[in-house]
């Protein structure tokens, strides 16, 4: 396993990250918990989970899990996603603020999260509310470091630049979309994370297990797999992955990558762990296989200049990417 620190702090994350979305949503207890283990026996140290992910449920699974692992694993989560507060508005107040992060130290067992980060812009809060609060958890010991997520280039710059003046806590990172399928944050978001020293935290790099290889054009997808299951993702987000331009992209991304004798899911997350940029592709899975698997694909292929170059060209006609 490599490791890299997370944007200018002092953690030192893997470069592969476990995703912790499907635990208490599509897995129980136990099939987490198989996740979770055999993430630790891969080397995988950065888990990433968040307040809302299977009402936090995946919290509390990891908690359970870890139990005295937990001084060696770096716990990062998310807070103020609409909705995941029933009866309360969530978002980035103090007053709510305050109630999550005790909610979910208590749910992972520990007295502090090494990673907090706000989960998406909250336009009915000022921004320095938020900051100050977060600060205010660092200071007190609750959260090592803070990040954003789901934020524009603009909005990261202007978080900086909040906390830089009123002498706060800055970020340390910046968790978007972004994978060879969903490029946009390379226009704003990647240049903000350059010039402020901010680690990146791709999630969804296979575009919801569209690179992963095991779907083919015209062909149903497999009754388990994750575009299967359209009463969970819903028909729209489903057409959304599957549209024409999505199936092109994906033929021409596995031509590039059989032409270098690997698969499109090691092209896919070995791809984005090659940007420097990059502190650790956050990648789900439902299983152990798939764990390992990531891991291996991660590491699987150091990309180059002129390897960008390259598949820079042989997608250079495919309007999603």
């Amino acid at each position: 396993m490599n490791f890299r620190n997370l944007g200018n702090s002092d953690l030192v994350v893997s470069i592969a990250g476990l995703g912790c979305n499907n635990f208490g949503s599509k897995l129980d207890k136990t099939s987490s918990a198989a996740v979770i283990n055999t993430a630790i026996e891969e080397g995988i140290n950065f888990f990433d989970t968040a307040t809302m992910y299977g009402d936090g449920l995946s919290e509390e699974y990891i908690g359970d899990t870890l139990g005295t692992r937990r001084q060696d694993i770096i716990i990062a989560s998310k807070f103020g996603w609409p909705g995941e507060a029933p009866g309360q508005q969530a978002g980035g107040s103090k007053h709510y603020l305050y109630q999550a992060i005790e909610n979910s130290l208590r749910r992972l067992k520990t007295d502090y999260i090494d990673l907090y980060q706000f989960h998406r812009p909250d336009p009915s809060t000022p921004l320095d509310e938020t900051l100050e609060a977060m600060s205010d958890l660092v200071r007190t010991g609750k959260v090592r470091y803070i990040g954003t997520s789901n934020f524009s280039g603009w909005q990261i710059g202007e978080a900086d630049w909040i906390s830089k003046s009123r002498n706060q806590i800055r970020c340390v990172s910046a968790q978007n979309e972004w994978s060879l399928l969903n490029r946009s944050v390379e226009s704003e978001v990647i240049p903000a994370c350059d010039k402020y020293k901010i680690g990146m935290l791709p999630y969804f790099p296979l575009a919801s297990g569209f690179l992963t290889g095991k779907y083919k054009r015209d062909m149903p997808p497999a009754k388990d797999s994750r575009l299967a299951n359209t009463d969970y993702w819903g028909n729209d987000f489903v057409a959304k992955i599957t549209s024409e331009t999505n199936w092109d992209a994906l033929e021409k991304l596995e031509a590039f990558a059989g032409e270098h004798k690997h698969t499109v899911h090691e092209l896919a997350l070995s791809w984005l762990a090659s940007h420097p940029v990059v502190s650790s592709v956050i990648a789900g899975a439902t299983n152990p296989q798939q764990v390992i698997s990531n891991v291996a694909a991660t590491h699987s292929w150091k990309m180059e200049d002129a390897d960008f170059q390259r598949l820079t060209e042989a997608i250079r006609n495919t309007k999603s990417v």
